[in-house]
């Protein structure tokens, strides 16, 4: 096993060689008062400079990344990033803008952003944009303080719950309650779909609104969507669509006219850019006219000669976030945008949608499929035809590690047992999907055959199996004189 690089430490070892300093004049008290100087030295390790350049390599090279295989996350849209998207992003005239600059300094960028968010707008169907939340989570906050601005202005401050599918992504049910709204959880019915007349029962005059994901988080498509859109708006309440799975409608429906009245969509998921690691992310939000006069400011107009920052929204619910958002995101989304055009981003659905069903077909045989149905552009398997040879879907998804490819979003949606969700994408070509379902079928023949392999899965990996359980409690993050304390 790679040795830490304190392990790798030697004492007097340096990755430099620089003439010597006085300094004498920067050590004074009136500099750096001693009160605030350290009483010992850091516990930094000591390496030569190539020692420091190889660790950090080797460490690159246990990463594992979209180049290196299949990335099937369900409800995560791995997909492949073009490479001219990132030297789009590169450029000096984007990476080298400051924030504080004047519009008349930044025509360019205001441009960038102006056009992506009519695209965005043209995608989606709706009339008002704003780029500013830094993720999807934060899309999600902000079209919520924007369904409650709605409600105060009109006096209805009766409305302050949010109705939520049981299969909704944690984040619906937190962004609700941080912009100060109940939820009410819906269940669904025995088909994954969202319980219409369930949702009738928890639908009145406290409703703000329905937060739904659409096609939902079990990869089928709401069919019920205009009915469910007719019983919220019947009551006053507002429709919110979680873009995550929007790769699943590109060119082929719009959002709008499934009745939705706001929407956040994921730059870093929809429209390529790597959001691996936890970032960098952009969660964009459109909205309807009834939600347009509350968007954050400032927003981008164009007057046909200039574009300019236009902060006169009387009742806007203010910034997000600081500056405009993340710019550089931006760039990628509009470079991939523009290269694929109107009829590149529906082909993008249809492969996605595609290659989501070629691989369910390849596996449904041997893993439960608890719904029969063709599914989106991600699907739903179980591990549960597993569980009488005493293997579990975590048993399955350390295994799949073993022959290089990345394991599927499991136990999520937590409506189903011992779920597996795959999202393909549309990046992936047939024989690496072949590759993947034959990797599966093998470990469902072991899983009968062999299922100690499984439970005692990874093998090949510069890790092995790590208690949950005590890593969860026993949190190790720190190394102290030689030794990890925890």
């Amino acid at each position: 096993m790679e040795k830490l690089i304190f392990e790798k430490s030697v004492k007097g070892r340096k990755a430099y060689s620089l003439p010597s300093l006085n300094y004498e004049e920067f050590s004074s008290d009136k500099l750096l008062p001693s009160n605030l100087r350290r009483a010992s030295e850091l516990n930094l390790p000591e390496l030569s400079e190539v020692e420091v350049v190889r660790h950090f390599v080797k460490l690159s090279k246990l990463n594992y990344c979209i180049e290196d295989n299949v990335y099937p996350l369900g409800s995560c849209t791995m997909k492949y990033n073009p490479k001219v998207n990132e030297k789009v992003a590169s450029f000096d005239g984007f990476t080298a803008l400051h924030p504080h600059l004047d519009e008349d300094a930044c025509q360019g960028a205001l441009q960038l952003m102006y056009e992506l968010g009519e695209s965005l707008k043209k995608i989606t169907g709706f009339s008002g944009v704003t780029l500013q939340p830094a993720s999807g989570s934060q899309g999600e906050l902000t079209g919520l303080l924007l369904f409650r601005a709605y409600h105060q202005d009109r006096g209805d401050t009766k409305r302050t719950k949010i109705l939520i599918p049981d299969s909704a992504h944690g984040t619906n049910p937190a962004s609700s309650v941080i912009a100060g709204f109940q939820v009410v959880t819906i269940k669904s019915d025995p088909d994954g779909r969202v319980n219409v007349d369930e949702l009738r029962k928890y639908c009145d005059d406290t409703t703000a609104g329905f937060m739904l994901t659409n096609p939902n988080t079990v990869g089928l498509f709401e069919k019920h969507i205009l009915e469910i859109s007719e019983i919220i708006h019947n009551c006053g309440g507002l429709m919110y669509l979680d873009g995550a799975n929007l790769n699943a409608l590109l060119g082929i429906v719009y959002p709008a006219d499934m009745g939705f009245d706001c929407m956040h969509i994921n730059l870093h998921k929809t429209f390529s850019t790597p959001h691996g690691g936890g970032g960098p992310g952009s969660g964009p939000v459109c909205v309807n006219d009834k939600l347009a006069p509350y968007l954050p400011v400032p927003q981008i107009t164009f007057d046909g000669k200039k574009y300019s920052f236009n902060y006169n929204l009387p009742k806007t619910i203010g910034k997000v976030h600081s500056f405009f958002g993340n710019f550089l995101v931006f760039v990628r989304a509009y470079s991939y945008i523009l290269m694929n055009g109107t009829e590149g981003l529906k082909q993008i659905s249809k492969a996605s949608i595609i290659n989501a069903n070629y691989l369910l077909s390849k596996l449904k045989e041997v893993y439960f499929q608890p719904f029969k149905e063709y599914c989106m552009h991600e699907f739903l398997i179980t591990g549960d035809n597993q569980k009488k040879f005493g293997v579990t879907t975590k048993d399955i998804a350390k295994r799949i590690l073993d022959f290089g490819f990345y394991a599927p979003t499991i136990y999520f949606p937590l409506i189903v047992h011992e779920a597996m969700l795959v999202e393909p994408t549309e990046t992936e070509s047939k024989e690496r999907l072949d590759e993947y379902a034959s990797v599966m079928l093998q470990i469902a023949k072991e899983a009968e055959s062999n299922p100690e392999i499984l439970l005692t899965a990874p093998h090949n990996t510069p890790v092995r199996r790590v208690d949950d359980a005590r890593a969860a409690r026993l949190i190790n993050v720190n190394y102290f004189k030689g030794e990890a304390k925890e």
